[in-house]
Order: structure tokens, then sequence, then C-alpha cells
């Protein structure tokens, strides 16, 4: 796996050992980043505060950060991927912009002043079939970890039941190989004061 765009640009990332964890295939996660850097209805990516759940390796947030986001606090609760998200954002020297934590996704406490919230950016790519995005979502609204203007961005398997997220409006689904992937935002009022459709 290697970093795909920004100032990072094909540095090779550390991978977590042992067999616990998925990570996103590299064509995947460039389809991805083209969506948000290129989508009408995307913040971008610069400056962004992101938030990358069932981190991995951290790829995503990683890559995030290399393109331009200001922070990114991830979160696994595999000792194996907490190693390896902080051996990669040493070797980046990116460890002054990130957080790591190690923490059950489903399960976050209510965001705090010291938390980093609220985030710009989420990315959940929870192990495939287990049925962790909808209450690693739920921890994510109820605790206050988002922006109202949060984009949030789920990968499941092909074979996985779309997501029910009725606090979410749907901006966009993609299908990439074994992956499908949804992005997200808060249902919540726009600039004009019109109420997004709940999903």
């Amino acid at each position: 796996m290697r970093i795909i765009a920004g100032t990072h640009r094909g540095r090779i990332l550390v991978a977590p050992k042992g067999h616990s964890t998925r990570p996103t295939a590299d064509r995947v996660r460039q389809a991805l980043f083209d969506v948000l850097e290129h989508a009408s209805w995307s913040l971008g990516l610069s400056g962004l505060r992101v938030i990358d759940l069932f981190a991995g390796s951290g790829a995503l947030g990683l890559e995030a950060l290399s393109r331009g986001a200001s922070f990114c606090l991830f979160v696994d609760q595999d000792g194996a991927a907490v190693e390896a998200v902080t051996r990669n954002l040493e070797g980046f020297s990116l460890s002054a912009r990130a957080w790591v934590e190690r923490r059950d996704a489903t399960r976050l406490h209510p965001a705090g002043p010291a938390s980093g919230a609220p985030f710009d950016l989420a990315f959940l790519d929870p192990p495939y079939g287990r049925g962790l995005a909808a209450p690693a979502l739920d921890a994510l609204l109820s605790g206050g970890w988002l922006a109202p203007d949060a984009s949030v961005i789920v990968e499941q398997g092909l074979e996985e039941r779309d997501l029910a997220a009725p606090n979410l409006e749907s901006l966009d689904s993609r299908r990439w190989g074994a992956a499908q992937v949804a992005f997200l935002r808060p249902a919540s009022a726009d600039r004009t004061g019109v109420r997004y459709p709940q999903a």
C-alpha cells in the first residue's frame, strides 16, 4: 500500500501484522478520493479535521493528511493497527497533526474539548459482514463528533445490506470491486434554511 497523492505521494505504508484488518484497496482509495475532491457537495480536503474509524493501517486518514487535511484522529481497537498507524505517522513526520486512540469505534464516548471534534470528514471502514457500521455511525452522531456539514464515508462489502441511516442524507454511492461506498451527510439545515431529506 502506498499514499496515492499529495505531499507524501508514493510513500509506502506499514500494514498491521496478522489478518485482523482489511486494507482498502489502492484503486478504491483513489476512486473514493477522486469523488471527495471533485463532487459538487464536497468540502474538498484542505484544512479539514478528519476522524478515521476502524483505521487499520490509517491509509484513509493518512491519504487525507497528505492531500491537505489539517488533523486526523485515528481510532481502532486492535493493538497491531494502533502500532501501524503510529509508525506511519512517525515515518511521515505527521505525529503533530494526528492522534491515535485504541478504542471500540462502536462505543465512542461523548466528544469532549480535547477530542478534536467536531470533525468535517469521517471515514468508516469496518470489517465486512459484522454489522459494525450502523452502531459506529450512531456513536458519531449521538456523541457530537461531527460538524453539521460533515461528509461521512462508509465502506462495506457488496453482500451487505444498504446502510440504514435515518439521521443522514445520502449524497452518493459507488461500487468498486468487492466494496460498496456510501457518501453521507448529517440531515440538517443547509445555508438556505431548507432541511435535507432524511435517507
